[in-house]
Protein backbone atom coordinates (compact mmCIF):
# COMPACT_ATOMS: atom_id res chain seq x y z
CA UNK A 1 0.00 0.00 0.00
CA UNK A 2 1.21 3.29 -0.77
CA UNK A 3 1.11 5.83 2.03
CA UNK A 4 1.35 9.32 2.46
CA UNK A 5 3.37 12.58 3.65
CA UNK A 6 1.96 15.86 3.51
CA UNK A 7 5.63 17.83 3.57
CA UNK A 8 4.22 20.52 6.35
CA UNK A 9 6.41 23.07 4.54
CA UNK A 10 3.46 24.24 2.00
CA UNK A 11 0.92 24.40 5.20
CA UNK A 12 -0.18 28.35 6.02
CA UNK A 13 1.76 28.67 9.46
CA UNK A 14 -0.47 30.66 10.97
CA UNK A 15 -2.32 28.27 11.45
CA UNK A 16 -0.32 24.60 11.80
CA UNK A 17 -3.12 23.05 13.88
CA UNK A 18 -6.21 23.44 11.73
CA UNK A 19 -4.01 22.45 8.66
CA UNK A 20 -2.72 19.05 10.63
CA UNK A 21 -6.09 18.26 10.80
CA UNK A 22 -6.62 18.51 7.20
CA UNK A 23 -4.65 15.68 6.71
CA UNK A 24 -4.98 13.36 9.43
CA UNK A 25 -6.10 10.57 7.21
CA UNK A 26 -2.60 10.43 5.75
CA UNK A 27 0.05 8.33 7.23
CA UNK A 28 2.90 11.02 7.99
CA UNK A 29 3.51 14.38 8.55
CA UNK A 30 6.82 14.83 6.30
CA UNK A 31 8.79 17.89 8.37
CA UNK A 32 11.22 19.72 6.27
CA UNK A 33 14.31 20.96 8.73
CA UNK A 34 16.58 23.16 7.03
CA UNK A 35 19.52 25.21 8.37
CA UNK A 36 20.15 27.52 5.56
CA UNK A 37 23.72 26.41 5.34
CA UNK A 38 23.04 22.70 3.64
CA UNK A 39 20.18 24.09 1.73
CA UNK A 40 19.84 27.96 1.01
CA UNK A 41 16.77 28.53 3.14
CA UNK A 42 15.88 28.25 6.64
CA UNK A 43 12.04 26.43 8.17
CA UNK A 44 11.96 25.67 11.47
CA UNK A 45 13.70 23.61 14.37
CA UNK A 46 12.49 21.15 17.47
CA UNK A 47 10.67 23.84 19.52
CA UNK A 48 7.65 23.84 16.37
CA UNK A 49 7.86 19.64 16.33
CA UNK A 50 7.23 19.53 19.95
CA UNK A 51 4.39 21.81 19.95
CA UNK A 52 2.85 20.31 17.14
CA UNK A 53 3.24 16.85 18.96
CA UNK A 54 0.39 16.59 21.34
CA UNK A 55 -2.03 17.59 17.96
CA UNK A 56 -1.20 14.87 16.15
CA UNK A 57 -1.19 10.81 15.58
CA UNK A 58 0.17 11.20 12.51
CA UNK A 59 3.87 9.91 12.31
CA UNK A 60 6.37 12.50 12.29
CA UNK A 61 8.31 11.79 9.16
CA UNK A 62 11.81 14.53 10.23
CA UNK A 63 13.67 15.29 6.52
CA UNK A 64 16.99 17.11 8.35
CA UNK A 65 18.90 19.14 5.75
CA UNK A 66 21.06 20.40 7.77
CA UNK A 67 25.24 20.10 8.40
CA UNK A 68 26.70 18.33 10.97
CA UNK A 69 23.41 16.66 11.89
CA UNK A 70 24.82 13.86 14.33
CA UNK A 71 25.03 17.16 16.94
CA UNK A 72 20.91 16.98 16.42
CA UNK A 73 19.75 13.42 16.35
CA UNK A 74 18.98 13.19 20.07
CA UNK A 75 17.30 16.61 19.89
CA UNK A 76 15.02 15.76 16.97
CA UNK A 77 14.14 12.39 18.28
CA UNK A 78 13.45 14.19 21.96
CA UNK A 79 11.39 16.51 20.25
CA UNK A 80 8.76 14.01 18.99
CA UNK A 81 10.36 12.56 15.61
CA UNK A 82 9.18 9.02 14.77
CA UNK A 83 11.51 8.54 12.01
CA UNK A 84 14.50 10.91 11.31
CA UNK A 85 15.95 11.02 7.38
CA UNK A 86 19.46 12.34 6.60
CA UNK A 87 21.45 13.17 3.56
CA UNK A 88 24.17 11.17 2.52
CA UNK A 89 25.81 14.87 0.95
CA UNK A 90 25.61 15.91 4.69
CA UNK A 91 28.33 13.47 6.22
CA UNK A 92 31.15 11.51 5.56
CA UNK A 93 30.14 8.96 8.52
CA UNK A 94 26.27 7.97 7.59
CA UNK A 95 26.78 4.64 8.57
CA UNK A 96 27.47 6.30 12.63
CA UNK A 97 24.54 8.31 12.07
CA UNK A 98 22.26 5.47 11.50
CA UNK A 99 23.09 3.85 14.29
CA UNK A 100 23.00 7.52 16.56
CA UNK A 101 19.64 7.73 15.08
CA UNK A 102 18.56 4.32 15.91
CA UNK A 103 19.75 4.56 19.07
CA UNK A 104 17.20 7.38 20.09
CA UNK A 105 14.42 4.54 19.24
CA UNK A 106 13.20 6.43 16.08
CA UNK A 107 13.54 4.92 12.39
CA UNK A 108 16.47 5.72 10.04
CA UNK A 109 16.31 6.95 6.28
CA UNK A 110 18.95 9.11 3.93
CA UNK A 111 18.50 11.02 1.43
CA UNK A 112 19.80 11.39 -1.59
CA UNK A 113 19.52 14.83 -4.12
CA UNK A 114 18.65 14.20 -7.40
CA UNK A 115 23.15 13.72 -8.26
CA UNK A 116 23.83 11.54 -5.92
CA UNK A 117 23.65 8.15 -7.26
CA UNK A 118 22.14 5.18 -5.52
CA UNK A 119 25.84 3.80 -5.40
CA UNK A 120 26.55 5.68 -2.26
CA UNK A 121 24.30 3.28 -0.46
CA UNK A 122 25.26 -0.24 -1.47
CA UNK A 123 27.04 -0.74 1.85
CA UNK A 124 24.66 0.74 4.12
CA UNK A 125 21.28 -0.67 2.44
CA UNK A 126 20.89 -2.85 5.18
CA UNK A 127 20.53 -0.71 8.12
CA UNK A 128 17.82 1.69 6.13
CA UNK A 129 14.37 1.95 6.97
CA UNK A 130 13.97 4.96 4.33
CA UNK A 131 15.75 6.09 1.13
CA UNK A 132 14.47 9.18 0.30
CA UNK A 133 14.54 9.80 -3.17
CA UNK A 134 14.67 13.48 -3.81
CA UNK A 135 13.00 14.41 -6.95
CA UNK A 136 13.92 18.54 -7.15
CA UNK A 137 16.78 20.11 -5.85
CA UNK A 138 16.44 21.22 -2.22
CA UNK A 139 16.04 24.10 -0.50
CA UNK A 140 12.49 24.93 -1.25
CA UNK A 141 8.57 24.04 -2.08
CA UNK A 142 6.83 24.21 -4.97
CA UNK A 143 9.75 23.09 -7.64
CA UNK A 144 8.90 21.44 -10.78
CA UNK A 145 9.65 17.27 -10.76
CA UNK A 146 12.65 16.22 -12.71
CA UNK A 147 11.47 12.91 -14.84
CA UNK A 148 14.69 11.24 -15.33
CA UNK A 149 14.59 10.42 -11.24
CA UNK A 150 11.85 7.71 -12.23
CA UNK A 151 15.04 5.86 -13.50
CA UNK A 152 16.71 6.36 -10.03
CA UNK A 153 13.51 5.38 -8.44
CA UNK A 154 13.43 2.11 -10.57
CA UNK A 155 17.13 1.13 -10.06
CA UNK A 156 16.63 1.18 -6.16
CA UNK A 157 13.35 -0.45 -6.27
CA UNK A 158 15.36 -3.53 -8.20
CA UNK A 159 18.51 -3.60 -5.90
CA UNK A 160 16.35 -3.62 -2.52
CA UNK A 161 14.19 -6.41 -4.50
CA UNK A 162 17.61 -8.42 -5.40
CA UNK A 163 18.89 -8.40 -2.38
CA UNK A 164 15.45 -9.00 -0.42
CA UNK A 165 16.20 -5.91 2.14
CA UNK A 166 13.10 -4.33 4.33
CA UNK A 167 13.30 -0.63 3.65
CA UNK A 168 10.96 1.95 1.99
CA UNK A 169 11.16 4.01 -0.65
CA UNK A 170 9.95 7.66 -0.29
CA UNK A 171 9.98 9.96 -3.29
CA UNK A 172 9.88 13.96 -2.72
CA UNK A 173 9.65 17.19 -4.71
CA UNK A 174 7.31 18.09 -7.16
CA UNK A 175 4.51 15.55 -7.30
CA UNK A 176 1.10 15.94 -8.36
CA UNK A 177 -1.36 14.73 -10.04
CA UNK A 178 0.55 14.16 -13.37
CA UNK A 179 2.80 12.54 -11.98
CA UNK A 180 2.32 10.54 -9.29
CA UNK A 181 1.10 7.22 -11.05
CA UNK A 182 4.58 7.13 -12.86
CA UNK A 183 6.09 7.63 -9.57
CA UNK A 184 4.55 5.04 -7.53
CA UNK A 185 5.27 2.58 -11.04
CA UNK A 186 8.70 3.23 -10.23
CA UNK A 187 8.74 2.14 -6.94
CA UNK A 188 7.81 4.69 -4.46
CA UNK A 189 6.16 3.47 -1.59
CA UNK A 190 5.75 6.50 0.36
CA UNK A 191 4.70 9.79 -1.51
CA UNK A 192 5.76 13.24 0.16
CA UNK A 193 3.71 16.03 -1.41
CA UNK A 194 3.51 19.66 0.26
CA UNK A 195 2.21 22.49 -2.52
CA UNK A 196 0.03 19.39 -4.39
CA UNK A 197 -1.74 18.56 -1.06
CA UNK A 198 -2.12 21.38 1.32
CA UNK A 199 -2.41 24.01 -1.67
CA UNK A 200 -5.30 22.62 -2.74
CA UNK A 201 -8.90 23.67 -2.01
CA UNK A 202 -9.59 20.28 0.04
CA UNK A 203 -6.29 18.57 1.37
CA UNK A 204 -8.08 15.62 2.90
CA UNK A 205 -9.83 14.81 -0.34
CA UNK A 206 -6.65 15.25 -2.31
CA UNK A 207 -4.78 12.73 -0.34
CA UNK A 208 -7.99 10.21 -1.14
CA UNK A 209 -7.85 11.06 -4.53
CA UNK A 210 -4.34 10.38 -5.08
CA UNK A 211 -4.77 7.10 -2.75
CA UNK A 212 -7.50 6.16 -5.45
CA UNK A 213 -5.08 6.77 -7.95
CA UNK A 214 -2.75 4.29 -7.01
CA UNK A 215 -4.26 1.68 -5.54
CA UNK A 216 -3.04 -1.49 -7.30
CA UNK A 217 -5.94 -1.74 -9.78
CA UNK A 218 -5.38 1.28 -11.67
CA UNK A 219 -1.58 0.93 -11.67
CA UNK A 220 -2.13 -1.83 -13.49
CA UNK A 221 -3.73 -0.11 -16.16
CA UNK A 222 -1.80 1.28 -19.30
Amino acid sequence: MVEFAPSLLASDFSNLREEIKKIEKAEYLHLDVMDGHFVPNLTFGPKLISDLREYSDLKFDTHLMIDNPEKYIEIYAEAGSDLITIHEESSKHTHRLIQQIKDTGCKAGIALNPATPIDNLEYILPELDLVLIMSVNPGFGGQSFIPQILVKIERLATVIEKRGLDLKIAVDGGINDNNIIDVVRSGAEIIVAGSAIFKSSDPAGTIEKFRNKVNPEEIKKD
